[in-house]
């Protein structure tokens, strides 16, 4: 079930930018069809295809980025934690996936951080923060072990405190 909806989702994303019109020539005079505007995109389920990263808002900030998901948010999610080794960060799809890091002091717990960007706009609702914590008990093991909720809260403060100031520095200059 979950590969075919991985298919759909993948081909359904799939569209074909339209060629651009030659001045002086009649839209799709060259055998084409005209479809709209020269950056009007057609896809499987029509114009403009299937939107399901939100999105087409040509006034934002984000919208000029190459990345998929808010820049501010981005780029304040790898100033905030910098100080933690990354692992894997995807711009398209907006997660942030780093290593674990132990604190110089306390060298018997460590954690690891996944940040989800889950908008192209800067809203509080746009972020998720997880965060893993573990513990090593008397045999050198690593133990799961809880982590309070205000932490993964007050990550996504940082963050969203971080990308502010982005966006205002960056709207200012």
């Amino acid at each position: 079930m979950s590969i075919t909806l991985a298919l759909v989702l993948g081909v359904a994303g799939c569209g074909i930018q339209q060629e651009q019109d030659i001045p002086g020539e009649k839209p799709g005079a060259r055998g084409k069809p005209s479809y709209g505007g020269e950056d009007e995109r057609v896809g499987l389920f029509g114009t403009g295809g299937l939107n399901i990263f939100g999105g087409g808002d040509e006034g934002s900030a984000a919208s000029s980025s190459p990345i998929g998901v808010n820049s501010f948010l981005w780029r304040a999610s790898l100033d905030t934690l910098s100080f933690m080794p990354l692992m894997s960060a995807d711009a398209f799809g907006g997660v942030i996936i780093h290593d674990w890091y132990t604190p110089p002091e306390s060298t018997n717990e460590r954690f690891k951080v996944t940040v989800y960007i889950l908008s192209r706009d800067l809203r509080s609702d746009g972020l998720r923060v997880s965060v893993f914590r573990q513990r090593r008990d008397g045999a050198d093991n690593w133990i799961d072990g809880q982590v309070s909720p205000a932490t993964n809260s007050d990550l996504e403060k940082a963050i969203l405190t971080r990308a502010r100031q982005l966006r205002v520095n960056g709207l200012a200059n």
